[in-house]
């Protein structure tokens, strides 16, 4: 069925007003559609990784090397769901505009520089990060599907949980929870069986 805004009523869990390209950091966790089990399973309260949870995985820790004004923390690959902390720095934008500046003082021009800084509508948000990674993940887990000639539906739900972590405490209380997320497993809420 089409999106018809009249019927479908879908509410952001974004908090309304809040710049989410700002320094901070977030608490994100994406589920898998359907909160299928894809990316492996939990032995002995320790997750072991299959070809598509490495990819999860893999690509998780090569958001650095795309975005590069941001840090990443604790990450948890689970069976249907990841947790993982990303801190922003400077923006993208700030980043720009130095190299812009350096470029007009000494007035080289190259195409890479030499472009308009971008502002604040098009700064790097959480939301972009999320996007992106959701989307190589899903790009290449298809690609293992097609090689094996297995037809893979969504990979990921609609949106992503995320979570301001705004104090030290916080950011203690949610690296625990992430780092403990295995043992957990059987209580989790994610967890497709339920509480054993």
């Amino acid at each position: 069925m089409k999106y018809n805004p009249e019927i479908h009523h879908r509410r952001s869990i974004r908090l309304k007003e809040y710049d989410y390209s700002q320094s901070g950091a977030y608490f994100i966790t994406i589920c898998t559609q359907d909160r299928k089990c894809l990316f492996g399973e939990i032995t002995d309260g320790a997750m072991v990784l299959n070809e598509y949870g490495k990819i999860a995985d893999n690509e998780w820790h090569k958001l650095p090397n795309r975005y590069q004004h941001i840090e990443l923390d604790v990450f948890q690959t689970m069976p249907n769901h990841i947790h993982g902390i990303i801190t922003v720095g400077a923006t993208l934008a700030v980043a720009q505009n130095d190299a812009i500046a350096q470029n007009i003082e000494t007035g080289a021009k190259t195409g890479a520089t030499a472009r308009v800084a971008p502002t604040e509508i098009n700064a790097i948000t959480i939301g972009n990060i999320v996007g992106a990674y959701k989307s190589l993940v899903s790009k290449e887990c298809l690609n293992i599907s097609k090689s094996k000639n297995e037809y893979m539906r969504r990979l990921w739900q609609r949106n992503y949980y995320e979570h301001i972590i705004r104090d030290d405490d916080g950011m203690n209380r949610v690296r625990e929870y992430i780092q403990n997320n295995p043992l957990n497993w059987n209580s989790d809420q994610y967890n497709p069986l339920g509480s054993i």
